[in-house]
């Protein structure tokens, strides 16, 4: 039986964990969990413990200080590797990416080297966001697939399983972008080496606990990160 792994990044999600990584463990009997803690304040990675214990499908990785959620997943996403993932999963803590789905993107990587969920796909599928980060979220994604021509509509999501085997070949250790300039690149780096991808759409749930991660910092190195990759791609450094 092939072995998935989900990697969720987590910072002050002690109010989503618990119920998070029962459901997703519910969904496939292959799935397994992979927290990874930026040292969080409010106790998350003791409940990471807690559901390691409880449970025979999670594993723990703690890092001594919040750093960002590139660096996160570039080191979850290697652990899980080390762990022996033929698939890896990625999602966020806050329910934003629903476990229910995980279903649909284990069914569709059996065909694939990547599946992504979109928001954009059928229309939008965004749940509780304001008008006005709808509008900034789509229109950035328009402008990321100007400038880089990647052929899929939700450039910035984080909602991912991908073939273990693809991720040692684009070199993912490298990427050194954060929040959704990681996605972005990751997303890039997958047409550079022309994977089998696939889109499927899914509802996006606002989160309802905790507080988002989202920063004007964030959102400023999504702007100009594609203009790098292309520059980067021409210089054969990708």
């Amino acid at each position: 039986m092939s072995r998935v792994i989900a990697v969720v990044p987590t910072y002050n999600e002690a109010d989503n964990l618990p119920l998070l990584v029962p459901q997703i463990l519910a969904q496939d009997p292959r799935l397994e969990v992979l927290v990874v803690d930026d040292d969080s304040p409010d106790g998350t990675g003791k409940i990471a413990e807690q559901l390691r214990a409880e449970h025979g499908r999670v594993h723990v990785l703690h890092r001594r200080a919040k750093e960002g959620l590139g660096r996160a997943y570039r080191h979850g996403l290697r652990h899980a590797l080390d762990l022996g993932a033929d698939f890896v999963v990625q999602m966020d803590a806050d329910f934003s990416h629903p476990p229910a789905s995980l279903r649909d993107l284990l069914r569709e990587v059996e065909d694939h080297d990547v599946v992504l969920g979109s928001r954009y796909l059928n229309g939008i599928t965004v749940v509780n966001w304001p008008i006005e980060r709808i509008l900034i979220s789509y229109f950035g994604n328009m402008y990321s697939r100007a400038v880089t021509r990647l052929p899929i509509t939700d450039t910035t999501g984080g909602f991912r399983c991908i073939r273990s085997s693809l991720l040692e070949r684009i070199d993912f250790e490298k990427i050194r972008s954060d929040g959704y300039a990681f996605q972005i690149e990751m997303n890039y780096r997958f047409m550079k080496h022309r994977a089998r991808i696939k889109e499927i759409p899914f509802f996006f749930l606002d989160r309802t606990r905790g507080e988002s991660k989202l920063t004007f910092r964030i959102g400023l190195e999504a702007l100009w990160i594609v203009w790098w990759l292309r520059v980067a791609d021409r210089l054969g450094r990708i």
